[in-house]
């Protein structure tokens, strides 16, 4: 049973179609039996027609631009003893203003007979009127090759006559090492929903009429490109004028995905690691495939207790060594990613604990501290005071303050030496102040009687 795949083309862009030389593409439309399956609610025959009828519709106007449209699978039924492996037909060839003649064929298309790839792709070569233009097919198929002919070889043959091949391979649901036959006649997608599916479509027909390619490396002490998962904001040059956002992928292949962005402008690249990293004044060159280089090496970070506790609820505080901004508020046990380098940060317990940390690529620093304790206060009226802990010299730091409007409180200390100094509220003499020292352990838990 044939498995699904769909290589379908979309336009839904901002971009600015100034093409420079006549750019011809080549539908090439699956129309087999399979495409009679069920996507959600909808054939999936439907909904590539819907898809694909908005797309035609929506090149109207694009100055330097012809399209074509080849269907395959439409004529022979398939049989449990026959497929027609000749059945493809040019059933639009390229011309100007044929969206509305493209439009009704597809309107019009039934899905019947087998999936004959390559023999399509080998008589779309003969489609193209010449090889005067930029040439390129979109392929759009539910399934694998089912005639026993290689669409590898095919893509060669078709790329010595000046074609291009450039399905946009999008799996729905699949097991993406199925794809990589493909690998040989374009570049897949995997789109796990429609709203996936659509996004990647935008990308497969800016690349296919813009013809410019991008590629941001966010790469590490290494120089290799193998960070990924933040956010990228693209500006134009100089200004505040917000023109992109992305969140930067690796592909299947672990490289840095391909986008699409107009080549007439100059950029400004905010990537939003911890810190962020920049870039200013960035030209893409036309109708070639740029990489952007960005260096933003990263290792984790986490704070966590030594032994198991249930006070997992503290707050580290994070800033760049010698600066006093917050670079950010992290959560205990968790861990986060930040720019190689040294930081310094603030654990919220009480009392407070402070740290150098060193982050290295691709590594987690793990910084530990001991488990808390408990102590309990008791008293038979509302005391004020303060909780101290002891330090070296027979100094003291201060702790928290009581609160004085209860008569029993609790409070979660770290392991230590600890003073709470007092006096019964509603005594109105200093003489009246009290201490008493008391010590902290791991997960052990005190009482004291004011």
């Amino acid at each position: 049973m044939k498995r699904f795949i769909c290589i379908l083309f979309l336009l839904v862009s901002s971009l600015s179609y100034s093409q420079e030389e006549l750019t011809r593409i080549l539908f090439l439309f699956d129309a087999s039996n399979s495409m009679n399956q069920k996507w959600g609610r909808e054939t999936r025959l439907n909904v590539a027609k819907d898809i694909l009828i908005k797309s035609i519709d929506s090149l109207r106007g694009i100055p330097n631009l012809e399209i074509g449209l080849r269907v395959y699978g439409h004529q022979s039924p398939i049989t449990a003893t026959y497929q027609d492996c000749a059945d493809t037909k040019l059933e639009v060839p390229f011309a100007k203003g044929n969206h509305d003649y493209i439009i009704n064929k597809i309107k019009a298309v039934r899905a019947k007979g087998t999936t004959p790839i390559a023999r399509s792709l080998e008589a779309s070569a003969g489609d193209f009127p010449d090889r005067n233009s930029r040439n390129i097919i979109i392929l759009i198929t539910d399934g694998v090759e089912a005639c026993d002919d290689e669409p590898c070889v095919i893509a060669d043959k078709l790329r010595a006559k000046g074609i291009t091949i450039s399905p946009f391979v999008i799996g729905l649901g699949l097991d993406m090492s199925y794809l990589d036959q493909f690998d040989c006649i374009g570049n897949y997608k995997s789109a796990e929903d429609p709203l996936a599916f659509q996004a990647v479509l935008k990308n497969v027909v800016n690349q296919a009429l813009v013809n410019t390619t991008v590629q941001i490396n966010l790469n590490t002490i290494y120089g290799t490109p193998k960070e990924t998962n933040v956010t990228m904001f693209l500006y134009e040059a100089g200004t505040k004028n917000l023109l992109y956002t992305f969140t930067h992928t690796l592909n299947e292949k672990n490289l840095p995905d391909t986008v699409i962005i107009d080549p007439s402008k100059k950029y400004d690249l905010i990537v939003k690691t911890l810190p962020q990293k920049s870039k200013y004044n960035i030209s893409i060159q036309r109708n070639t495939h740029n990489i952007i280089e960005l260096d933003t090496p990263q290792g984790l970070l986490q704070v966590t207790f030594d032994r198991p506790t249930n006070n997992n609820y503290i707050d580290v505080r994070v800033m760049e060594k010698g600066e006093h901004k917050t670079l950010n508020v992290q959560k205990f046990q968790e861990t986060q990613e930040y720019i190689v380098g040294e930081y310094e940060i603030e654990i919220l317990t009480l009392p407070r604990r402070y740290r150098t940390v060193e982050i290295e690529q691709s590594a987690t620093t793990t910084v530990r501290i001991d488990a808390p304790g408990t102590v309990n206060f008791r008293s038979a009226k509302e005391v004020t005071g303060q909780i101290f802990e002891v330090k070296d010299n027979n100094e003291f730091e201060w702790v928290c303050d009581l609160d004085e409007n209860v008569t029993k409180d609790s409070w979660t200390l770290l392991p230590g030496n600890y003073k709470v100094v007092y006096r019964k509220k509603h005594l109105k003499s200093t003489n009246y102040t009290s201490s008493k020292d008391f010590s902290i352990h791991s997960n052990k838990s005190i009482t004291i009687n004011l």
